[in-house]
């Protein structure tokens, strides 16, 4: 005889997660992305535990670990038990520590991105799809216009015109203020594409059944969206959020490597490709690029493999 528990339905959500943890690369993925984020989080601790801290001028504290190039005199950029991850030629970091503050860097600036696009793509996306007629038209036209903007030229150019908005071209410019500048010029083109697919995919829900039975009982427009739209529009939300994600880590890394997004001292990954790009670095430490550069690498990657396993657990018909 059949138990009584064995016929108790299973609800979408732990149907979803079921599949996920038979997906061996999707847990893989989860795990790897997850330790990027303790390491980023935990950063200070783990610097305080290991002594050093990602500021600290080696080259001016110790300059018998360095030539007169300024560049590591043990090989391999100065790997050791001391340096586990060896120095930065030049002012002489910790490339260890300046590593996870890097990460922590990139991945703070990469996750409020995400969220402003997240929260403008929700807004305008099902607000254009649901609504439709002239609300649809002018969010559509909006985001057509936004589009035709080529986003790399438009980061370069924009972010000195934000960062001039908060501070004299005559000053020094905070930190802080480069974080918010970074944060808005991402966003201001960032957020189209998940608008688009939440307008199309809104516009199928608002013909169905249970929309129609609730536009029929006098439900308002906010009260379906809230209670029938967003609930129907989780799946290709969490699924795109991974896929952005690492597509402004990776965009927040360009900026800086090209001077326009985070500066020394502050620690980020985009600064350390910078570094490690400069014919010293290139002809007497190649080394230094390996760190930062297999970091990034298998971020982005297990950040895109979990996407995909999300994508397959959500609708097992995509499943490969």
């Amino acid at each position: 005889m059949t138990s009584p528990v064995n016929l108790i339905g299973r609800s979408p959500g732990r149907l979803m997660w079921i599949r996920f943890k038979r997906d061996r690369t999707g847990v893989t993925s989860a795990y790897v992305v997850g330790f990027f984020f303790l390491a980023g989080l935990l950063a200070p601790l783990v610097a305080a535990l290991y002594g050093k801290n990602p500021y600290t001028v080696y080259a001016d504290e110790r300059p018998e670990l360095f030539d007169s190039a300024g560049v590591p005199v043990r090989p391999d950029g100065g790997i050791s038990g001391e340096f586990w991850f060896g120095l930065e030629p030049g002012n002489g970091y910790d490339v260890f520590t300046k590593l996870l503050y890097g990460i922590r860097t990139s991945l703070m600036i990469s996750v409020a991105v995400t969220v402003a696009v997240v929260a403008t793509g929700i807004l305008l996306g099902v607000a254009a799809g649901y609504l439709g007629g002239r609300t649809d038209y002018v969010i559509g036209r909006l985001i057509d216009f936004l589009l035709a903007f080529p986003a790399q030229l438009f980061f370069i150019a924009g972010m000195p015109v934000v960062v001039s908005l908060f501070v004299s071209p005559r000053d020094e410019t905070p930190t802080y203020v480069r974080v918010v500048a970074l944060i808005l010029v991402q966003w201001f083109l960032g957020w189209m594409g998940l608008a688009r697919i939440l307008r199309g995919t809104s516009m199928a829900l608002r013909e169905r059944e249970f929309i129609e039975a609730a536009r029929v009982s006098g439900a308002s427009p906010w009260r379906i969206i809230h209670r029938e739209i967003l609930p129907n529009v989780v799946t290709p939300l969490l699924v795109q959020a991974t896929y952005l994600l690492p597509g402004f880590v990776t965009a927040e890394a360009g900026l800086s490597y090209l001077g326009v997004g985070i500066v020394e001292p502050t620690p980020d990954w985009g600064q350390m490709f910078a570094k490690a790009s400069t014919e010293l670095v290139m002809r007497d430490d190649i080394t230094y690029m390996f760190f930062p550069g297999i970091s990034m690498i298998v971020f982005v990657v297990a950040f895109n493999l979990l996407g995909d396993s999300l994508r397959d657990a959500f609708d097992p018909r995509t499943a490969r």
